[in-house]
């Protein structure tokens, strides 16, 4: 599929200001129709939802710890935090992919066309935030889209544009990158030292993430892995190492047939 590029866009989440009202994941399923999952609470917080999954494209994290700031020692804090698909510069899924319908979109987000894919399931190990998900009623992996059919006609993300409080922003990459910098260096001057950007930095083990966050704490404490790396990075030495290796058995046959003539 090709079409005229447009300038990178995608989201930035600054967890700082969540107030965990769940409003982009019920903006995203009824905007994209996706499936309900009913599930109870998890008995380890409030959060009824869970992870993303094929039937869950946005899932707001709720994250109970103490609060190290109070001075009995019997508050408590929560973090709150809004996952999504991180539509990777470098974009295992999309790479894995046999029938091409995971694709990158004009805008630079990576999609799945659900007529396209046949359940393979290539793309489900190869993801290293565990992103995409199989749908058990047909076998197909599912995942956010980004709205693509809204970006196609100027329209923002149904997630972001309910999101009461602009903890999900949405827009150019690049401009969400210098202004979630800006944020950054506001909260660390206020004494959130422990602040940090996930995903900003091109450099990163994916690239860099077209959906980026900034948090309160380590990654792992919102379930996002420390140091994600692209799942494919090392094919390209395989498959050279293979072929050589394949060559010089090729060889090795040649020689024993020509030898025993």
């Amino acid at each position: 599929m090709t079409a005229a590029l447009q300038p990178r866009v995608g989201f930035f989440t600054d967890t700082s200001i969540c107030i965990g009202c769940k409003a982009c994941e019920v903006a995203c399923k009824e905007w994209n129709d996706v499936p309900e999952a009913l599930r109870g609470f998890t008995g380890a917080s409030y959060d009824n939802s869970g992870r993303l999954d094929a039937d869950r494209w946005r899932h707001v994290a709720f994250v109970e710890q103490p609060n190290h700031g109070v001075d009995d020692g019997g508050g408590l804090r929560w973090l709150m935090s809004s996952d999504v698909c991180k539509h990777c510069t470098r974009a295992a899924c999309l790479e894995v992919c046999p029938t091409g319908a995971l694709f990158r979109t004009e805008f630079g987000t990576v999609v799945v066309q659900e007529d396209v894919c046949n359940g393979c399931g290539y793309c489900v190990p190869a993801c290293p935030f565990g992103v995409i998900d199989r749908r058990e009623r047909d076998g197909r992996v599912w995942k956010c889209t980004l709205c693509y059919d809204r970006l196609k006609v100027g329209a923002e993300p149904a997630c972001s544009s309910a999101c009461p409080t602009k903890s999900i922003q949405f827009g150019p990459v690049t401009l969400l990158r210098a202004r979630a910098r800006e944020r950054l260096s506001t909260l660390q001057a206020g004494g959130l030292t422990e602040a940090r950007l996930y995903g900003a930095d091109d450099t990163d083990g994916v690239g860099g993430m077209g959906a980026f966050f900034l948090l309160l704490d380590d990654p792992e404490v919102y379930g996002l892995p420390p140091d994600p790396v692209v799942t494919t990075r090392d094919l390209p030495r395989m498959w050279k190492a293979a072929g050589t290796a394949a060559a010089a058995l090729a060889g090795l046959v040649a020689a024993a047939v020509l030898g025993g003539r």
